[in-house]
């Protein structure tokens, strides 16, 4: 029997564009659904009880959670060998990739939405000092190599890439220039974007994400 493939996702979300980037660079065949976070569809509900959030990837009825957990579960699922690893094979290397993922959730994620929730001011300039930061360290970890795996991209330039639709919108809501910083970030960004048919597809319009993020700031009455 073929595989049962759901993805519950929301189009904004960089944690899915994850997902969906891992799925097709595994070529797996899978059913996209849309959903709505303001009104959370029943299968939401029911497939993620305890966060309540997406994405969330559903393989023949089991509900698999969080994305950097649903990427590492399709690289051990669906193994082809026209379609290479994303996790390194070497255990090291493998835990290393983690680490970053995890500094990219919990330093790149948090000072996006620092800069996205702050009034003008104090507040939203020490979001974006700290998002320059992180990249910068980013920035010094890719180094020279093409990708953040070597020459093959990875679960790492996965993990990162999905942020890359948002670079305009912080660059225009708080004036700086990415590429200034960080040019080898820029450099692997559009990179991945040029070489990388899952990515060029899996991620939103840049404008699409900074009228998101208006919207956003509007609601929050920061603008």
């Amino acid at each position: 029997m073929a595989d049962e493939v759901v993805l519950l996702n929301a189009w904004v979300s960089p944690f899915g564009s994850r997902v969906r980037i891992a799925l097709d660079e595994k070529s797996v065949e899978y059913q996209y659904r849309e959903e709505n976070l303001q009104d959370k569809s029943p299968l939401l509900l029911q497939m993620n009880p305890i966060h309540k959030k997406i994405p969330v990837l559903i393989h023949n009825g089991k509900p698999i959670c969080e994305s950097l957990a649903i990427v590492q579960y399709i690289d051990e699922t669906w193994k082809d060998d026209k379609a290479p690893p994303l996790l390194p094979s070497d255990p090291y290397q493998r835990a290393q990739a983690r680490f970053w993922a995890d500094y990219i959730d919990k330093k790149v994620f948090s000072s996006v939405m620092g800069i996205l929730r702050s009034p003008k001011g104090e507040e939203q300039e020490k979001a974006k000092k700290e998002f320059i930061e992180a990249l910068k360290v980013l920035e010094e970890e890719l180094g020279d190599k093409p990708y953040f795996g070597g020459d093959n991209f990875g679960f790492l330039d996965l993990s990162f890439v999905a942020f890359y639709s948002w670079f305009y919108s912080m660059e225009t809501l708080v004036h700086f220039d990415i590429e200034a910083e960080c040019p080898k970030l820029i450099e692997w960004g559009k990179r991945c974007m040029e070489k990388k048919e899952s990515v060029a597809k899996s991620l939103p319009d840049s404008l699409k994400i900074y009228d998101f993020a208006l919207q956003m700031r509007k609601k929050l009455g920061v603008d």
